[in-house]
């Protein structure tokens, strides 16, 4: 069964830049787990709403693990813990 994720970031304060950054560099190893981006938008109005939402494929949960787990990302936490300030998952299905 496939793994369809709704990914909400915000940014650290003057730090969106960094976070579109980060983003498209993890991002891109999402293909090599068997996944997809489906849908990838910023904000560009209120501040309080998120800075970025992505809409990810997987093909199945352990597709989505071993993206988690690649030791590419893994290695680019510390990027990610100096741009984003708070993220929320949600797991959802299309309509």
């Amino acid at each position: 069964m496939s793994v369809t994720l709704a990914v909400l970031l915000w940014s650290v304060d003057d730090r969106e830049s960094q976070l579109h950054h980060y983003e498209d560099d993890v991002l891109r190893l999402v293909a090599e787990h068997r996944g997809r981006v489906l849908t990838r938008v910023r904000n560009i109005d209120a501040a309080d709403h998120p800075t970025e939402t992505q809409v990810i494929e997987f093909t199945d949960q352990s597709a989505f693990d071993a993206y988690m787990t690649d030791p590419r990302r893994v290695a680019m936490a510390y990027r990610r813990d100096a741009c984003v300030a708070r993220t929320e998952v949600w797991r959802v299905d299309s309509v």
